[in-house]
């Protein structure tokens, strides 16, 4: 049964109404997750809606809020919680939803939104309808929209049995057990960063962003500073202890006596970089006698594992394949749905698929982009960015417009990383832009 702001945007005031679309913002959650970094522009963005004169309508397409990150209330006490912690956040929606519809859609975090009758009332006092249906539909000139948050599309996170207020797919268990967690530890570190654990995309990359974290946040300085000048000379250590080996054997001692006779016109600096060359070659030597055997072990275990197929499941799932599947047959049943829009995945775009659209909404989280050091071995850098954005959906002249709305947020880098990641990352800093405006010609786009 569709909604009361369905059956009205299905009428005559479809062909010229706007859409905003905004999804996974993760308001809410245990401790340290309540902080919400982008209050300041969510408010702004909805204030402005609130004086449109434009004939729009606000949708947020799943995982507004981190009902997941809850642990320790049950039900419609989550919402009584996100009311006493954001009370400006609600009073402003009341007011931008006196001027225009707002729609909210479950994602899978706030999927208790559509498990609890009780909800549906809370938030119409907001001004807010809130829709418990997977998926909505809405019409702007020639055009259906089919609405969905995505996570439906996500074996890690479909919900089989929909509104069942105890469903738990395989990312609840992660999401309250490892997410909140980091909500409530996240202050005993050296820096408050456990708690952006949410930002980390694909999941798989989590063991990487904690080594990177302990080393370059909670590692003691004095140990970090004495592993630094090693981890950078590394490439060059192993290089230079393959020519040791070679000098050793009688091949070839040119460089060896090179270096030292070099080194040697440096005096008592000299003698400091041999000595530092020489632990580091000694070091890299063990680990290349060591690493190369291991290398070809683990390569053999691996060929060997997949040819019996031991693990044919694979918990990173595809961000791209499941929803161009999905958009085809939505296109399919529905030959006058030409856009398919989507969260859940955090990244930002649009894609052709048949006909139509794949739209995706990005995030109002943090994201954080993984960046390798210039040289050495050093770990990686995951370097914080914000993409804040809304999608407005139009009509035009040429067909139907689909475009990224940049909010400007100033990005966290300078205090969130250290000096020794921005160096060894120097001239690797990700600049990470929102798609391109895209405008779907529609049948009478064409005529004319």
């Amino acid at each position: 049964m569709r909604s009361r702001l369905q059956v009205e945007t299905m009428g005559a005031e479809a062909e010229d109404r706007v859409y905003y679309v905004i999804s996974d913002l993760h308001i809410g959650g245990d401790e340290q997750l309540e902080a919400v970094e982008f209050l300041p522009e969510l408010l702004a963005f909805l204030d402005r809606l609130a004086h449109t004169e434009e004939n729009a309508e606000l949708i947020i397409n799943g995982d507004a809020f981190g009902l997941w990150e809850f642990t320790e209330i049950e039900g419609i006490e989550k919402f009584e919680a996100l009311e006493e912690r954001y009370p400006t956040l609600f009073e402003q929606l009341r007011e931008t939803g006196a001027n225009i519809p707002i729609t909210l859609v479950p994602g899978n975090h706030d999927h208790e939104l559509a498990a609890h009758e009780a909800y549906v009332e809370r938030f119409a006092a907001y001004n807010v309808d809130l829709v418990v249906e997977q998926s909505i539909e809405r019409v702007v000139g020639e055009t259906r929209i089919h609405f969905e948050h995505g996570h439906q599309q996500d074996p890690n996170n479909r919900i089989e049995d929909w509104g069942n207020p105890h469903a738990s797919p395989l990312g609840y268990y992660f999401n309250t057990l490892v997410t909140s967690r980091a909500g409530r530890l996240s202050d005993r570190g050296r820096f408050n960063w456990l708690k952006d654990v949410q930002a980390v995309t694909p999941t798989e990359r989590i063991p990487a962003w904690l080594i990177s974290k302990y080393f370059y946040r909670e590692m003691n300085p004095l140990i970090r500073y004495a592993l630094v000048p090693f981890l950078l000379l590394f490439n060059i250590s192993a290089v230079l202890a393959v020519l040791a080996g070679l000098d050793l054997v009688g091949i070839w001692s040119w460089p060896v006596e090179w270096t030292t006779t070099a080194l040697g016109q440096l005096g008592t600096a000299g003698t400091a970089i041999w000595f530092l060359l020489a632990v580091n070659v000694a070091v890299a030597g063990l680990l290349l006698l060591v690493g190369i055997p291991l290398y070809f072990l683990r390569r053999d275990v691996r060929q060997t594992v997949n040819r019996f197929g031991v693990f044919e499941t694979d918990l990173t799932v595809n961000t791209v394949e499941p929803y161009e599947d999905a958009a085809r047959a939505v296109f399919e049943a529905k030959p006058d749905t030409r856009i398919f829009c989507y969260g859940h995945t955090h990244r930002p775009s649009i894609r052709p698929v048949e006909d139509g659209l794949l739209v995706n909404t990005g995030t109002w989280l943090k994201r954080l982009h993984r960046r390798e050091g210039v040289i050495g071995i050093l770990p990686s850098v995951f370097y914080p960015t914000y993409q804040l954005s809304a999608v407005r959906i139009a009509a035009e002249p040429e067909g139907v417009s689909v475009e990224f709305e940049p909010i400007q947020k100033p990005n966290p880098t300078p205090e969130e990383l250290t000096r020794t990641e921005r160096f060894v990352t120097l001239g690797r800093e990700p600049d990470p832009d929102l798609p391109d405006r895209a405008v779907l010609r529609t049948e009478q786009s064409r005529r004319e």
